[in-house]
């Protein structure tokens, strides 16, 4: 059975806080062929990027920590998250940001990025697609500190045996789903 035409009847703009959520008035077919008008709400935050560094040799990947407040109004006692480095592709394409936002939040200046897949994150709410990267990293691409951009974000660093990351992961310190699916990624494609 093909999927039938959606058909939008509405867009209500709900909210233009920080990002954008509208609510959707649309019509479509039920199962047995009958029109159905349903109403749900949709964020939309735009599209963005995520990468996982890894270090062949020594074994080691580059997250990042920083404060998330929906994670603490949900029970995160400290509010903070461990995570692969990750931003909004505004108007660039995912590769150009990738590079950008890991030179901004990591330090390090990266030339090859490899696109391994793209996802959408939380469908049932929020209309960004995240396009995942892996790239290796060396000592001698380390052009500043990282910790983002002045002023706007505080970003811990971090780098970790790739082997201290996993037991993070099994430990539920690292909770993040885009982070856990490049270490999986990492350990499935054999790249520690």
């Amino acid at each position: 059975m093909a999927n039938e035409p959606v058909k939008i009847l509405e867009k209500k703009t709900l909210s233009e806080n920080w990002y954008k959520l509208y609510k959707y008035t649309y019509e479509t077919v039920d199962k047995k062929g009958n029109k159905k008008t349903e109403s749900r709400e949709a964020y939309d935050r735009g599209n963005g990027a995520v990468i996982l560094l890894f270090n062949k040799q020594q074994k080691t990947v580059i997250l990042t920590k920083q404060f998330r407040l929906p994670t603490y109004v949900n029970g995160n006692a400290s509010g903070m998250m461990i995570e692969a480095c990750a931003g909004l592709l505004d108007k660039d394409n995912p590769e150009d940001c990738i590079r950008k936002e890991t030179e901004e939040e990591t330090g390090y200046r990266i030339s090859h990025v490899q696109k391994i897949y793209e996802a959408y994150m939380s469908p049932g709410s929020v209309t960004e697609i995240l396009y995942f990267f892996v790239a290796e990293y060396s000592k001698d691409q380390k052009v500043n500190e990282g910790g983002g951009v002045e002023g706007e974000e505080n970003i811990t660093v971090l780098e970790l045996p790739f082997n201290d990351a996993w037991k993070m992961m099994e430990t539920g310190e690292i909770k993040d789903a885009k982070t856990i699916m490049l270490l999986q990624y990492a350990k499935l494609n054999s790249l520690l």
